[in-house]
C-alpha cells in the first residue's frame, strides 16, 4: 500500500505527518509525505518558528512525484490540518490526479477544525472550505464529534443523533465516517468512544478516558484507521485495531509525563495491537 500524505510537519514532537508517517510505516505502509508547513513545534505551545509552505510549492512537490510516474501506485491520499485556504485547492487537485491515474484510489480527509472544549482553532475560512469543497470529494472522513456537528449543522450527542449526523454528511460524498471523541451523555463514567459508519453498518468502541490533551493523537487515529480499512475493507476490524493502538499510545504518553506523544516507544502497539476493546454494532 502507498499513501500520499499531505499534512504539516514539525521538527520537535509529533503532529501531522510527524505523527502519521511512522505508525503507517510500522504497519508496512509506504508513505509519501508532502509537507504543508515546516514548523519547529506544534502551535499548541503558543510560539513556533518555521515557514508555512505556499500552495504553489506544495503543488510543485506533488507535480514532481507525478513526474516520477508514481501516481498509479498511490492507494490513498490522506490530508489533515490545513494551514491556509490555498492548500485545499492543491489537495483537491491532487486527489483528482491520483484517481485519474488509479481509479481504485481513495481520499481520506481528517477535517481538522477544533473540538468541543476549545472551539475552532483554524483560520476562519477553513471550516467553510472543508464543508463546501473538500469533504464532498472525500471517500473517508475522520471528524471528531464537534467537527461532525459543524459539517452537518447539527448537534450530535446520542448514538442515534450521531448516526443521523453521519448519514447527513455521507449524503454529500464520503461513504465512510469515523467519528472520534464521541461523548454521549449516557456512556459509562470516565470513558470515551469512537464510532464508524459505512454502507455495511455502524459500530462503536468504548475505551477508558485518559485525562490528558495529546496533540497529534487525531493524526495517528486517522492514519491508522484509513490504512487498516483500506487494507481489509472491514470497518469494525479497522476500528478495533485503531482504538487499541491509540489507547496504548496515549497510555504510554500519559504514564511518561511527556507533553509529546511517545510515538516511537509505542511502536509495538501499532504493529501488534492487543485488540483489548470490544466493538459493538449499533446499526
Amino acid at each position: 500500500m502507498k499513501v500520499l500524505s499531505i499534512q504539516s510537519a514539525v521538527a520537535y514532537g509529533h503532529v501531522g505527518n510527524s505523527a502519521a508517517v511512522f505508525p503507517l510505516q510500522r504497519i508496512g505502509v509506504e508513505v509519501l509525505p508532502v509537507y504543508t508547513v515546516n514548523f519547529s513545534n506544534h502551535t499548541g505551545y503558543g510560539a513556533w518558528r518555521g515557514p508555512l509552505i505556499s500552495p504553489d510549492d506544495v503543488a510543485a512537490v506533488i507535480a514532481g512525484i507525478e513526474d516520477r510516474g508514481v501516481l498509479p501506485e498511490i492507494d490513498v491520499v490522506l490530508s489533515g490540518y490545513q494551514g491556509g485556504e490555498g492548500i485545499g485547492d492543491v489537495i483537491i487537485d491532487a486527489v483528482s490526479r491520483v484517481k485519474k491515474a488509479n481509479p481504485d484510489a481513495v481520499y481520506a480527509c481528517d477535517p481538522v477544525m477544533g473540538n468541543a472544549k476549545s472551539g475552532c482553532f483554524v483560520a476562519p475560512a477553513i471550516p467553510e472550505l472543508l464543508r463546501e469543497r473538500v469533504v464532498p470529494v472525500a471517500d473517508i472522513i475522520t471528524p471528531n464529534q464537534f467537527e461532525l456537528g459543524f459539517l452537518t449543522g447539527t448537534e450530535p450527542g446520542s448514538i442515534d443523533s450521531t448516526l443521523a449526523s453521519a448519514d447527513l454528511v455521507r449524503e454529500r460524498g464520503p461513504r465512510t465516517v469515523l467519528v472520534t471523541s464521541v461523548e454521549r451523555p449516557d456512556r459509562e463514567a470516565d470513558t470515551i468512544e469512537m464510532m464508524v459508519i459505512d454502507d455495511a453498518g455502524a459500530w462503536i468502541v468504548q475505551t477508558p478516558l485518559i485525562p490528558m490533551k495529546a496533540n497529534g493523537s487525531g493524526d495517528v487515529t486517522a492514519a491508522l484507521f484509513t490504512a487498516h480499512y483500506r487494507r481489509s475493507g472491514d470497518a469494525a476490524d479497522a476500528l478495533a485495531r485503531t482504538a487499541s493502538s491509540v489507547f496504548d499510545l496515549l497510555s504510554n504518553t500519559y504514564e511518561s509525563g511527556s507533553r509529546e506523544l511517545r510515538l516511537v516507544e509505542s511502536q509495538e502497539a501499532y504493529a501488534h495491537p492487543r485488540l483489548q476493546f470490544a466493538v459493538r454494532q449499533v446499526r
